[in-house]
C-alpha cells in the first residue's frame, strides 16, 4: 500500500500542478480578453465619433452649396426703370408729373408688366420740393444687394392678375 500512495503522489501532484496552471492560464487569458474589448470599443467610440463629425462637415457643406446657389439665383433677378415727365392740361390747370416706371426681371425675361408711379411736379399756382437729386432715370439695378426692399416694394405694387407670376410663389 504504501508502494501504491507513492507512485500516485506524483501523479496528484502533476494533476494538481496542471489544474493550477489551467486556472492560471484561464485568468491571463480573461485579462487579455478584457483589454481587447476595452481597445476594441474605444476604436468604435472612436470611429463614431468620426462618422459624426463627417456627418456634421457634410451637412454644414450641403448647405452652403444650397445658400451659395440662392444667392446666385437671387442675383439673376434685376429690376428696369425709366422715366419721363407728363404734361396735364386740364381746362386752366396745368400739372407735370414725372412718371417712374418699373418691372422685374429674372435674367433677361420680364416677370412683371410695368408699374408706374406717378410723382407730381408742379402744378398750376403751387411750388412742390423738387426730385431727389439721386434719382437716376433709365438705370438697371441688380436685386441681390438692395434687392429685397425693391423686390418687396414691387410685389406690394403689382395686382392680383401679376401676383400668379411673382418669384416668390404666393
Amino acid at each position: 500500500m504504501d508502494a501504491l500512495i507513492w507512485m500516485s503522489l506524483p501523479l496528484f501532484v502533476a494533476a494538481g500542478s496542471a489544474l493550477l496552471c489551467y486556472f492560471i492560464m484561464q485568468s491571463k487569458m480573461d485579462v487579455a480578453l478584457a483589454k481587447e474589448r476595452e481597445a476594441l470599443t474605444e476604436a468604435h467610440a472612436k470611429l463614431r465619433a468620426q462618422q459624426t463629425h463627417v456627418d456634421e462637415r457634410v451637412k454644414a457643406a450641403q448647405e452652403e452649396v444650397r445658400r451659395q446657389a440662392m444667392e446666385e439665383f437671387l442675383q439673376e433677378f434685376r429690376t428696369e426703370e425709366r422715366s419721363y415727365m407728363r404734361e396735364a392740361k386740364a381746362g386752366q390747370s396745368m400739372r407735370k408729373s414725372m412718371v417712374l416706371q418699373e418691372r422685374l426681371f429674372f435674367r433677361n425675361i420680364p416677370l412683371s408688366n410695368w408699374i408706374e408711379t406717378e410723382m407730381l411736379v408742379e402744378s398750376v399756382g403751387e411750388d412742390l420740393p423738387r426730385l431727389p437729386s439721386s434719382f437716376n432715370p433709365a438705370t438697371t439695378r441688380n436685386l441681390g444687394s438692395d434687392g429685397q426692399s425693391s423686390m418687396s416694394r414691387l410685389l406690394e405694387q403689382m395686382g392680383p392678375s401679376q401676383e400668379a407670376f411673382s418669384p416668390a410663389g404666393d
